[in-house]
């Protein structure tokens, strides 16, 4: 049993997009989260950092490997696509390899569906084909299973690179309901979009079931860091602590 839960830990290690969004971060916190990035016992996917940290995240992991994300319309999704293609083209000027936008979700809930989409074309067009699009749909304020699935469709429609489920700064974040409903979505589009489920992830156990669900929904081949991320900053810790670190 332990030496599959080491399994596991050492899985969801090489899926994290290891993550500090804090209003006050400063540049020492940035490196020194940085530096958990690359361990002993195996490297996250990425770290996810403020557009204002990205030149200190890229000085601190070039070489490694680890992919830098940063945050666009975060984290209240709003709805004007030129500040969202702005903040695109800085962040990727600084160094960023993904971006993470927030869906215009209240223009969504209003039935305004083209403003929503308006946001997210100006994102894609400004990441162009070689920076990865994670759209962050904020699923716990979108609440509804037919709401979730519209904000699906359009992030799919869009081609988005990853549905992601939320930014962690809402009551509701990532849950498994929302999950399968965005999964379910990606897998009948033939499982190119990847999955990310982000805020409230925060033990290896949390963790593991979404890891199932998109085993059960796409594969077990399907969930590498190409395809499935979880968005966390704790979750390490357990991995650590599981890895004997």
């Amino acid at each position: 049993m332990s030496d599959n839960r080491q399994s596991l830990a050492r899985q969801v290690l090489g899926l994290l997009d290891l993550t500090r969004l804090g209003e006050d971060d400063t540049p020492a916190q940035i490196e020194a989260l940085c530096a958990r990035a690359v361990g002993p016992q195996g490297q996250v996917a990425a770290v996810c950092v403020y557009p204002e940290h990205v030149t200190t995240a890229r000085r601190a992991l070039t070489g490694s490997g680890v992919k830098i994300a940063s945050v666009v319309n975060f984290p209240d999704g709003g709805e004007d696509p030129g500040r969202v293609e702005r903040e695109t083209r800085r962040a990727i000027a600084a160094g960023a390899d993904e971006i993470d936008m927030v869906l215009a979700w209240c223009a969504l809930q209003r039935g305004e569906a083209a403003i929503a989409r308006a946001g997210v074309d100006a994102c894609r067009a400004a990441c162009g084909p070689g920076i990865a699009l994670k759209l962050i749909l904020e699923t716990g304020e979108l609440a509804t299973p037919e709401l979730i699935r519209t904000a699906a469709e359009l992030g799919l429609e869009a081609g988005v690179d990853f549905l992601k489920t939320s930014t962690g700064k809402v009551p509701v974040n990532a849950t498994l309901d929302a999950a399968e409903i965005l999964l379910d979505a990606i897998a009948a589009r033939g499982g190119q979009c990847g999955f990310k489920a982000a805020g409230g992830v925060r033990t290896l156990d949390e963790a593991s079931a979404y890891v199932a669900l998109a085993e059960r929904r796409l594969g077990a081949d399907w969930v590498t860091a190409a395809h499935f991320r979880i968005g966390a900053s704790a979750l390490l810790d357990a991995i650590t602590t599981e890895l004997g670190g």
